[in-house]
């Protein structure tokens, strides 16, 4: 039955597996899961959040040209994002199927060869395109996916090295992404290529915030990290203490924004800024209260969790960038 089940799961979705009665899952699923759907929509949340300030910061309207741009950046970005979180599962097979036995490599739904073939085109067709849409995201795409290559592949496998694993994620997520995108927006609109007080706040912020996800993403995963050698700073510190790290790092980066909103940034609407950013620590912390660390179901929770807070962000702050400018 289990070989039956195994065969029939490649098949286009109309095919009946004959053994259970059940039609077989349609290829997009293991896909989806693949591609790791919450660094999509964290990429899908940065682009159009740095579309929308680049739009604020020049007082322009968007039309449809504009929005083909945005269209464009976004395919680069998933082909790019695809690429790293797809090398990184080819080479995490057998730890996966510790930590994360879901992912369709670890499960079997995924052959190597599928998957090296996926991220192939996928990081092709992000040079590509990223070529065809301008200098400034070429110069983004390409370095996002040399880091991304450096983290996860021998020999040089930066992952194995807690600190220079953090660099690489918050490099990309927070400096590398968020400035490139907006240079690449205000290149679209013609606009002088200078970075505005809001965007280095935007990315000071996200660069924190990067910072905890990169140390807490590894709290659930200490039994396959410890089996197979991979050094983070959960195994080095405690669960407790990276938790707690974690926590107080966001925080800071909602207290920063609230602080540098007030005294700071003279190109958002500082009511709706402080008020949205002190009632998401709340949120955070209330949340925070809740998760028991011996329960690793109620950890990974909490991390789903910092993800959706990293994406509201990317609406949030947009929005105070908008409003002071319909003021």
């Amino acid at each position: 039955m289990k070989e039956i089940r195994q065969k029939t799961s490649s098949f286009p979705a109309t095919i009946v597996d004959s053994a259970c009665n059940q039609p077989a899952k349609p290829w997009f699923y293991p896909y989806w899961k693949f591609s790791r759907p919450h660094t999509v929509i964290g990429t899908t949340c940065s682009a159009i959040g740095l579309y929308l300030i680049a739009i604020a910061s020049v007082n322009h309207n968007i039309n449809l040209s504009l929005l083909w741009q945005l269209l464009g950046a976004w395919v680069a970005c998933l082909g790019g994002n695809i690429y790293i979180v797809g090398l990184n599962q080819i080479e995490d097979v057998e730890i996966d199927k510790i930590n994360k036995p879901h992912l369709p490599l670890a499960s079997g739904e995924f052959t190597r060869k599928q998957a090296i073939l996926i991220i192939s085109i996928s990081g092709i067709l992000a040079l590509l395109i990223a070529g065809l849409m301008g200098p400034f995201l070429l110069g983004m795409v390409g370095i996002s996916l040399a880091i991304g290559t450096a983290y996860s592949l021998p020999p040089i496998r930066l992952k194995r090295f807690p600190f220079w694993a953090a660099i690489c994620i918050f490099t990309v997520r927070g400096a590398i992404v968020n400035l490139g995108l907006y240079l690449h927006f205000r290149w679209v609109l013609q606009a002088k290529q200078v970075i505005t007080p809001e965007v280095w706040a935007l990315t000071l912020f996200i660069l924190v915030f990067t910072i905890a996800i990169a140390i807490f993403k590894d709290i659930p995963d200490l039994e396959g990290d410890k089996q197979y050698n991979i050094t983070t700073f959960t195994i080095q510190l405690g669960q407790k203490t990276v938790f707690n790290l974690s926590l107080w790092l966001l925080s800071t980066c909602y207290l920063g924004m609230i602080i540098a909103g007030i005294f700071w940034l003279p190109s958002v609407n500082r009511i709706f800024l402080v008020i949205t950013h002190l009632f998401t620590l709340g949120l955070l912390w209330w949340q925070s209260q809740k998760v028991d660390l011996q329960d690793k179901t109620a950890i990974a929770k909490f991390y789903q969790f910092i993800w959706k807070l990293f994406f509201l962000e990317y609406l949030l702050f947009p929005l105070t960038c908008l409003l002071k400018y319909n003021n």
